[in-house]
């Protein structure tokens, strides 16, 4: 780093007033101190890394802690190189205090602990993002800057306080909403734009709120209800201990990939790589492979919680004990075994545990029955052995609680009419006979929720014979270690009878200790402290259970709204997650759309009505000046040509035309893929096939207000030539 001696600002020929050194001196010398702070933390950071990677791994505790701390090392010394000096968003400074207060993604102090930096998410940094004129929360002024390549390009200036404003007018700086709109205006990219240092008030105290329950961020499109879920996440895992990822951590749930990637770079910008994220498919192995529903009635019957419960049922049926008495051999006497002991050892499994994991509890619970009848003179230890082998007690238990595969039980439901009526008696026989398909196991999107519950309900299928074979090799090194022990016991010729002292117990559990085996870890199985859900408006009941299963807490930010529902939404949000199980409800609503212009909210505002009159439409604070063009779909070469020869930068997107192959700047998504996603232009192909009047339902409405607010610049609107 060399900024010490290299100015931080960088601003063109048309800012030459705001280069005033009476304007930026004070931030000058205020970024060479962060610029040294900088380069002795990346240096220390760089050192202790080092120092904790050549630490001996170890095993359990200390290597878990190890591991956490070259993570935690590591992230910061990432987010520090990454960022340098543009770390600082802006300052303030307040009306009791002439000092100003600089912001930045993180905390920073220099050698004598003097705050260089706040963290964004610190409560002595809310008045940076919250002040208003109308509550300027103490402030007597406020600067943010714009940085470029590490540079200063631009900054404006905030006055909130009253008094002597003499002269504020000819203030080159002073610029209170104009730098802000025309940011709002900058071309796009394929990741969301950073825009930590524009966060505005209303959004701000949405972020801020506390984690406990659901938070409903409600708005239409380009109220910025994304930035907000993601940066509450990072809010909230800086503030609230019972989100630190030791306690669960952070999911976040997106609609699909494309919005997954748009949006993968704003996390670990705001220092928080530790957050899963996911879409709904991701969830389940079945999901990569899933269709659509096609059938309307069958993705209704599917889209139930109550159907979801079905699967309880279609379990308990393969969990019922042997009804009749046995006897168990053994080398030494034959040991009877009643129906009324097989039932006590089913009832010893202990509440919640996976159906497949819970059979080995009951496998031991039969063998302490068997032993405590055994009455023969024999070592439990060699009894317990001989039991283990007893192929008859084992297949009767496999016959009585058989492992079970997730896609199996569920495959059943949809090919075994009298195994479905039994586990859903609720459903009429027309339903039964609707639900049943000639592949039961041709899973679509509507299957997700079920196969999600069964595998949670199962378990993992295999751990009982990892398990076995641990258990085999592990008596087979018993057998061989003891007698090594006593061969060298035999042939032990000292005064003391050291190689004695291998018969002790401690000695002995030492030298067999070791871990069990273990599943496959699945970092999205959960429990997560928090999940974050985006577009969820668009989730259906039993969808909904999924997220339940990996949330214990319930405490959830749920971003979405409901105008833009492709299957209609007319329930309150507070009606809809009560229905689920979710009680504990704050609404939050934002209403003022910062990306799209007016020019094309005023063409979209009309096709939401047509089927929603009452449709919740954000205001729009800008305006391009660009109106929204109509043309055929032979011009959409000409189209996109002229727009990539007059913009260098930005992103294109053609909606609704599966046929067009995207390039490097220009997308080509279905109506149902660009939610959540911004583009500078949007040509909407086929837009006449999307009238209420030619087509049943809000869905094709829903999806055509969609694609038009997708624009930040420019609106096309192409009709089949």
């Amino acid at each position: 780093m060399s900024h010490a001696t290299t100015s931080a600002f960088d601003l063109p020929e048309n800012l030459t007033a705001k280069a005033d050194r009476a304007l930026i001196a004070a931030d000058e010398r205020h970024f060479a101190a962060i610029a040294a702070s900088l380069e002795r933390s990346v240096a220390d950071l760089s050192d202790r890394l080092d120092a904790v990677r050549r630490t001996p791994a170890g095993g359990g505790q200390a290597a878990l802690e190890r591991d956490q701390e070259v993570h935690r090392l590591t992230a910061r010394l990432r987010l520090l190189r990454r960022y340098s000096l543009d770390l600082c968003l802006g300052r303030m400074v307040g009306t009791d205090d002439p000092e100003p207060v600089y912001v930045g993604r993180v905390g920073l102090t220099d050698t004598d602990g003097r705050r260089l930096l706040v963290d964004w998410r610190s409560p002595a940094a809310e008045p940076f993002f919250g002040a208003t004129h109308a509550n300027p929360m103490g402030l007597a002024s406020r600067r943010r800057y714009r940085w470029s390549g590490g540079r200063i390009t631009d900054y404006w200036d905030e006055i909130f306080a009253l008094g002597d404003t003499a002269g504020l007018e000819r203030h080159p700086a002073l610029d209170d909403q104009s730098a802000f709109i025309a940011g709002l205006g900058a071309s796009r990219s394929p990741r969301m734009r950073d825009v930590l240092g524009t966060i505005q008030a209303d959004q701000d105290a949405i972020i801020r709120t506390g984690s406990r329950g659901a938070l409903v961020v409600d708005g239409g499109p380009g109220t910025g209800k994304t930035v907000v879920a993601l940066h509450r996440a990072a809010y909230l895992l800086y503030t609230d201990p019972l989100l630190d990822r030791h306690r669960g951590g952070v999911l976040v749930v997106g609609p699909h990939q494309p919005y997954l990637d748009y949006v993968s770079d704003v996390l670990p910008s705001l220092g928080e790589d530790g957050v899963q994220t996911c879409t709904l498919r991701d969830l389940v192995p079945e999901g990569a492979m899933a269709g659509p529903e096609q059938d309307p009635e069958v993705a209704r019957l599917k889209a139930s919680a109550e159907l979801v419960g079905a699967v309880e049922p279609a379990v308990r049926l393969y969990e019922e004990p042997p009804d009749e008495d046995m006897v168990v051999e053994t080398p030494w006497s034959d040991i009877p075994l009643s129906a009324a002991e097989w039932a006590q050892a089913f009832q010893a499994v202990d509440p919640g545990t996976p159906h497949n994991e819970a059979r080995e509890q009951i496998w031991d619970e039969l063998l302490d029955i068997l032993v405590d009848k055994h009455d023969e003179e024999v070592s439990p230890d060699a009894l317990r052995r001989s039991l283990r082998r007893n192929t008859e007690l084992r297949r009767t238990l496999e016959r009585s609680w058989p492992s079970l595969e997730a896609s199996d039980l569920v495959g059943d439901l949809w090919s075994v009419p009298a195994y479905l009526r039994m586990c859903a008696p609720w459903l009429t026989p027309a339903e039964v006979r609707t639900l049943q398909r000639t592949n039961p196991q041709a899973w679509t999107v509507a299957d997700l929720p079920l196969l999600d519950a069964a595998r949670q309900r199962l378990g993992d299928p295999q751990l009982t014979r990892r398990r076995q074979r641990h258990e085999a090799a592990r008596a087979a090194e018993q057998e061989e270690r003891a007698r090594v022990v006593e061969d060298l016991i035999a042939s032990d010729d000292s005064d003391m009878l050291v190689m004695s002292m291998l018969r002790g117990e401690d000695l002995q559990e030492a030298l067999t200790e070791g871990a069990g085996p273990t599943r496959d870890p699945d970092r999205l199985a959960g429990p997560f402290a928090h999940v974050v859900v985006d577009e969820a408006q668009e989730l259906t009941d039993a969808e909904w259970q999924m997220l339940l299963a990996r949330c214990p807490s319930r405490s959830f930010t749920i971003v979405g709204d409901r105008t833009q529902a492709r299957h209609g939404f007319t329930e309150t949000w507070e009606e809809r997650l009560g229905r689920i199980g979710i009680d504990a409800v704050t609404r939050a609503s934002l209403t003022v759309n910062y990306r799209t212009p007016e020019e094309v909210m005023a063409a979209a505002e009309p096709v939401i009505r047509t089927v929603l009159p009452d449709a919740n439409v954000p205001t729009s604070i800008r305006s391009t000046g660009v109106p929204v063009t109509h043309g055929t779909t032979a011009e959409l070469d000409a189209i996109l040509e002229e727009w990539l020869a007059a913009h260098a930068e930005g992103t294109a997107c053609v909606i609704g035309d599966p046929t067009f192959e995207p390039t490097s700047r220009v997308r080509s998504l279905s109506p149902e893929l660009v939610k959540g996603l911004e583009f500078d232009l949007v040509v909407l192909v086929g837009a006449d096939e999307h009238h209420a009047e030619d087509q049943d339902g809000v869905e094709p409405v829903v999806d055509r207000y969609v694609a038009m607010t997708r624009a930040t610049q420019r609106l096309v609107i192409l009709s089949k030539a």
